[in-house]
């Protein structure tokens, strides 16, 4: 029988550092498939979270804000905030207490629970305790009287915003920014006809209060608006007024950010009831003007362009989409209504039309003694005249 060949040191050398190195191949490879994996899956989650985004934190907000203002101060133990404005301070239950509310004879618990060491993406929790001969109660009576409380709560400490949609596709974020909306205008400092006024806010108060009528007649709860006139007659302004009066925040569209009809749709989602959404100077921002065209090729210098058409914005204004949420003001602005598609802007779409026209003398003498504290002045009967032959924007008379 042949003996086995003796193993030599460079044979041990030839083999061990193959081995090493498959070895650290090895460790490598694991190592850049768990990173590739947890990337992959956050990537997977926030695209999820981007298409189907959820109100589950609406209900723990509600808690949060009925809780902090009817039961904090008999927790040992609180948490401080600011409201958005930073006026004041707000306080919360701090992790780990407990309060009682007593509600129509009923006694009930609440516990603040904090989020798991190794899971802080679950947030924190409340937990609810009572007595199961209140069950009834508490479903059908108590946790709506907590939410319709913590509501007017939010209602009562919200900054409004205004909010621009930010271009990006998919990049896990979502499509709006905003900003805290400050702006000054009302209507009792916009310059306009006090008649023409009037009807505008008996309009805009019959929207607001028309959840009924539209439940009734079976329509979306939403209503266009169409302001076109000359520029520097007011209609920013105006749209800041309707914001102001009715307390909604604004959706401020830059259409040429939107890539596709789909993409439209994703933000008309994502805006909250309560606001005005607003493109401006619709007939400059895409060829939404004049006859509908043939389809056509695009040219490859076209194809990080807009492809939003007359069709999605159409689709936009009243598809099934739009009545999602409900109590929305849609507000287009053009300089040139008649250059319009009339499909866009016919009645049922836009509701109310509303003309922003040059300057009256109504308008002047509001002009003067909002600007100059003048009542009357003997060259007003002059005025009068003169703003029937020359045509002067509400902007540029103060200027003059």
């Amino acid at each position: 029988m042949a003996k086995p060949a003796p193993v030599t040191p460079g044979t041990v050398e030839r083999f061990a550092r193959p081995m090493s190195v498959l070895a650290g191949a090895m460790f490598v490879w694991k190592m850049v498939r768990r990173s590739c994996l947890l990337s992959l899956r956050q990537q997977l989650n926030d695209l999820a979270g981007r298409f189907f985004r959820h109100q589950s934190g609406d209900a723990y907000e509600q808690a949060k804000k009925y809780l902090g203002d009817r039961c904090a101060r008999r927790a040992r133990q609180l948490r401080a905030g600011s409201t958005p404005g930073g006026d004041r301070f707000v306080l919360s239950l701090g992790d780990g207490e407990e309060v009682t509310d007593e509600y129509r004879g009923a006694t009930v618990w609440w516990y603040s629970v904090p989020a798991p060491l190794r899971r802080q993406d679950a947030g924190r929790t409340y937990r609810l305790v009572f007595h199961r001969r209140h069950r009834e109660l508490v479903v059908s009576s108590y946790l709506p009287h907590v939410c319709r409380e913590g509501r007017a709560v939010i209602v009562a400490n919200r900054r409004r915003k205004l909010f621009t949609n930010s271009g990006e596709r998919y990049s896990g974020r979502s499509i709006w920014r905003h900003v805290a909306f400050e702006h000054p205008s009302t209507f009792e400092t916009l310059a306009m006809d006090p008649a023409k006024k009037k009807d505008i806010m008996d309009d805009l108060d019959a929207f607001r209060n028309g959840k009924e009528y539209y439940a009734r007649v079976g329509k979306a709860w939403k209503r266009g608006y169409l302001l076109h006139g000359p520029p520097g007659t007011g209609k920013s302004t105006m749209i800041a007024a309707m914001a102001n009066y009715l307390d909604y925040d604004i959706y401020d569209v830059e259409l040429t950010s939107v890539y596709a009809n789909a993409d439209l749709r994703r933000m008309f989602i994502q805006t909250t009831s309560k606001s005005i959404i607003v493109i401006e100077d619709i007939d400059c921002s895409l060829d939404l003007t004049g006859k509908r065209k043939k389809k056509k090729h695009p040219a490859p210098s076209d194809w990080k362009a807009s492809k939003v058409r007359l069709s999605g914005m159409l689709n936009f204004i009243d598809s099934l989409w739009s009545a999602c949420g409900g109590e929305r003001a849609i507000v287009f602005t053009t300089n040139h209504a008649e250059m319009l598609d009339p499909a866009l802007i016919w009645r049922g779409r836009m509701d109310k039309h509303i003309e922003m026209s040059y300057c009256c003398f109504e308008v002047f003498r509001f002009l003067a003694k909002n600007y100059l504290a003048v009542d009357t002045h003997p060259l007003f009967d002059d005025v009068r005249v003169l703003l029937r032959e020359v045509n002067i924007t509400p902007a540029s008379a103060p200027l003059l």
